[in-house]
């Protein structure tokens, strides 16, 4: 009923062979795809220079370059930009984790309808609308330091013990009023929101783009790289946002003549830096990037080509033929039962289940590593948290480009991909085991693991020689003392004075809880008894505890790319975005949504000491087991992949190729030898 077109023919005369993979529906897909190559270009305007990035490589570019910029925002600065946050508008962590939730309730939400729709649209404009949405998203995330007006520090808090007798008397519950500043949270969900509005088209509709345009054995490479950008941009959100962090909130410190308002400076609990200046700044370059990412055609040049090459790999349930005849997912009446067929397909459910599992180890661990370095190796929370993510962002990449090349370099059909994740999750739950390798004892802790000079009881701060001190705990400011003891505060330690060296550092002295006070030269007969900061740890496992887990991330990072490449496999030509959209939608309610509940669950689990404010509320932990907290992350890591693993093996079973593929690598093999 048409006109035959001969670049649609297969070589050979096999091509009318009812065993040829080359369905209807791919033929009528490349057909269409020819028709909608275009030039790179906005309607008739179409400079042959930019018919340069008219390939995929181009798009390739516009795609890592939109992904970094959502990195840099999503998991980069709002992050780093919580605590701050939450200080500057009386927020308290509940409040604050509903905010870091909302993009993911936004994402649930619209991921099934963008990738449903996106599949038949034009991707590279939903590309642009993400683009789009992601810089509106920034802006909004923003305004409220705006409209909250100048940032007030108030005064400083005395640090040392005060032994005046009315101090303690004048420490009593006062129940907190609601600030206006705490309306300012629906502000920052509707900007989260609209980040998580603008992330789903980029890795559904974006990445199904990336792997119509390419043949099916170069797809792996071209995602894996896109992937790896992704995690680029955690990195530099977390370097240039941590480096905003030093720049005070409104950019100059206020002068105070009042002696009691002590100038503020970055060592100072009041100060508060300028989280607001990176997502102004990515605002105009996000949206900057929707004039090349608009620029590209519906189908890149070669696409009908690549599509009519590409031999089906999906999973013989009758769902392709079932599509195909009934035309499922030209109108939104379709939803109900595309969905239905991707829920019932064994094998897309399996990587699902596997890949959220490992979902929620990698953000729990994304978490509260930091955390877990600070406690266990005994270094400071900035250098924890650069050190962790020096760690996890260059191993996830790495796992991600080196997974990828591998897949495509040895072409790897849809069975030895998956044979590859589960070797790839098998060696990385084997160096998992590094905790129980490395896990260190706590430092001498006065009040917690040992007694103040034989004094006082344990599980108690308090005691004879700090009892008139009026110290709270809710302020947290170790010190260590003379007598290689860690005291929770100069207060606690019974510090009554201080000086300030040359270094701007306070020397503690005259602190009655302290043993054995040692007279350090050039101090002019005062008496030294306490540094800030915690006693150096003894533990010598931190550089084998580093190097083993960058290993273990670049195993457990190895199986994305490829998870990918099985899903957009596995499933019809006509569903691969909607599959993509199936899976992050259960990736956050199984993974990334319950990864941090769960490890946090596992970490006050814990726990030695709690912050309890003057009205007896607890707060955060102060001090952890290191043990219990080494085994329990352990635990809870490995039970994820081992789940990971079941599953992978699960869907290894349950997969049956198209009978039609045997056919057809019987007729290749017989191709060769007749060659030879």
């Amino acid at each position: 009923n048409g006109i035959e077109n001969k670049a649609f023919e297969a070589p050979g005369p096999e091509r009318a062979e009812p065993d040829r993979p080359a369905r209807d529906e791919t033929l009528g897909a490349s057909s269409e795809a020819e028709l909608q190559e275009g030039p790179c270009g906005w309607g008739s305007c179409t400079p042959s220079a930019l018919q340069l990035c008219n390939n995929p490589q181009g798009y390739l570019a516009a795609y890592s370059l939109l992904a970094v910029a959502q990195g840099i925002v999503v998991n980069g600065l709002v992050n780093i930009s919580l605590s701050t946050i939450e200080k500057r508008y009386e927020l308290n962590s509940s409040l604050t984790g509903l905010i870091s939730a909302s993009y993911d309730i936004s994402f649930c939400m619209l991921s099934l309808f963008v990738s449903f729709f996106g599949e038949r649209g034009h991707k590279p404009r939903w590309l642009a609308f993400a683009a789009f949405m992601l810089g509106l998203g920034s802006l909004v995330f923003c305004l409220p330091h705006f409209g909250s007006g100048k940032y007030h520090y108030g005064i400083k808090l005395e640090d040392t013990c005060q032994t005046s007798e009315t101090t303690s008397a004048n420490i009593t519950c006062n129940a907190r009023r609601k600030s206006s500043h705490q309306n300012y949270l629906y502000v920052f969900m509707l900007g989260q929101m609209l980040l998580g509005v603008g992330g789903t088209p980029l890795f559904t509709v974006g990445t199904a783009f990336l792997d119509d345009s390419v043949p099916k054995y170069k797809s792996s490479l071209y995602i894996g790289i896109g992937y790896a950008m992704s995690l680029l941009g955690p990195a530099i959100g977390y370097v240039v946002g941590g480096q905003l962090l030093n720049v005070y909130i409104d950019i100059q410190i206020p002068e105070r003549q009042d002696t009691t308002y002590m100038k503020v400076d970055q060592d100072d609990t009041r100060w508060l830096g300028a989280w607001w200046i990176g997502f102004l700044g990515l605002f105009f370059a996000i949206w900057l990037l929707i004039i090349p990412i608009s620029m590209f055609p519906k189908h890149l040049p070669g696409t009908a080509k690549i599509q009519a090459e590409k031999i089906s790999e999906t999973h013989d349930d009758g769902s392709e033929a079932l599509v195909q005849m009934m035309n499922i997912g030209d109108s939104f009446k379709d939803f109900p039962m595309a969905l239905l067929i991707l829920l019932k397909n064994p094998v897309l459910m399996s990587l699902i289940t596997s890949s959220s599992s490992e979902a929620l180890v990698a953000t729990g661990f994304a978490t509260f590593l930091p955390k877990f370095i600070e406690n266990q190796f005994g270094k400071t929370t900035s250098f924890s948290a650069t050190l962790g993510g020096l760690v996890l962002v260059p191993a996830a990449a790495l796992g991600q480009l080196i997974s990828g090349f591998l897949v495509s370099k040895y072409k790897m059909d849809l069975k030895s991909i998956i044979k590859f994740m589960i070797s790839t999750s098998a060696v990385a739950l084997l160096l998992n085991t590094v905790f129980l390798f490395t896990e260190c004892r706590n430092e001498p802790f006065a009040g917690v693991s040992e007694t103040y000079n034989r004094t006082g009881t344990l599980n108690n701060l308090t005691a004879p020689c700090n009892a008139n001190c009026g110290c709270l705990q809710s302020m947290y400011y170790p010190v260590c003392g003379r007598d290689g003891v860690q005291y929770f505060s100069p207060c606690f330690a019974g510090c009554t004075s201080y000086l300030v060296d040359n270094s701007l550092t306070k020397m503690y002295y005259n602190c009655s809880c302290v043993g054995k006070p040692k007279r350090e030269s050039g101090s002019e007969g005062v008496l030294f008894e306490a540094v800030p900061g915690k006693c150096p740890t003894q533990c010598k496992f931190f550089p084998f505890f580093l190097i083993t887990f960058f290993f273990a991330v670049v195993f457990t990072f190895m199986a994305v790319t490829p998870t990918t490449v099985a899903i957009l496999r596995c499933v019809p030509d006509k569903q691969r975005s909607f599959a993509l959209g199936v899976q992050l939608v259960f990736l956050r309610l199984l993974g990334t949504i319950p990864g941090p509940i769960l490890f946090g669950i596992a970490i006050d689990n814990s726990c030695t000491l709690w912050d309890m404010d003057e009205c007896e509320t607890k707060g955060a932990c102060w001090i952890y087991d290191n043990k219990r907290m080494a085994y329990l992350l352990l635990g809870t890591s490995a039970a994820c992949k081992i789940i990971a693993i079941i599953f992978l093996v699960l869907g290894l079973y349950f997969y049956k190729p198209p009978a039609s593929n045997k056919a057809v690598l019987q007729q290749d093999a017989e191709m060769v030898s007749a060659v030879n």
